[in-house]
């Protein structure tokens, strides 16, 4: 009974933390690089949407699986990489964009605290059965939508609601959808790493 439990790993881990690494710092590296070019790969995969500046992209999901596994401090490191990298010219954030003179950055900005927010509660254990990844998943994407919305907004000079339809409302069937792609696939993963440990 104690060995089974102290295989299990104890709140105050997040995923990345069971990686052996014979080197903290290397691993610490290594994840937030790899964070920020699986959100810039991840942000490729776009379809447009009809009527909206914005596109349904994979990076928001890759942005909250980033901050769900790394935790909040390299979450938050990974995604201000994934941010500053395309700001200064590199092409990655959503239909190859770069710079910050496009109307969906917002979202970008909220993905940033997003990833620290899932991050940190990912810490607490959200992420290690269906409902608390649910809570967590619909908390990261309303982070992101309460920056990227008004953001559309000032950006297209739009009103609340028409940013909300044309910023919000298209992609609420796209996230349920990520977020059971995460309900799945987290608390699998911990259950998996919980065996082995």
């Amino acid at each position: 009974m104690a060995t089974a439990a102290a295989s299990v790993p104890r709140t105050g881990t997040v995923l990345a933390d069971l990686l052996p690494a014979s080197s903290t710092r290397a691993r610490d590296i290594a994840l937030v690089v790899g964070g920020a070019a699986l959100t810039g790969v991840a942000a490729q995969l776009t379809v447009p949407v009809p009527g909206s500046p914005v596109p349904v992209s994979g990076q928001t999901f890759a942005a909250l699986l980033v901050g769900t596994a790394l935790g909040a401090r390299r979450g938050f490191l990974s995604l201000a990489l994934y941010a500053l990298a395309g700001v200064a010219g590199l092409p990655w954030f959503a239909e190859a964009r770069s710079g910050a003179a496009f109307p969906s950055f917002g979202y970008v900005l909220g993905m940033l605290l997003a990833a620290t927010v899932v991050g940190a509660l990912a810490r607490r254990g959200a992420d290690r059965s269906v409902l608390r990844t649910a809570g967590t998943m619909a908390l990261g994407s309303a982070i992101i939508y309460a920056v990227g919305v008004p953001y559309l907004a000032l950006s297209l000079h739009l009103s609340l609601g028409d940013a909300v339809a044309a910023g919000l409302t298209p992609f609420l069937i796209g996230d349920a959808l990520k977020a059971a792609l995460a309900m799945g696939a987290l608390p699998a993963a911990w259950k998996l790493l919980g065996r082995r440990g």
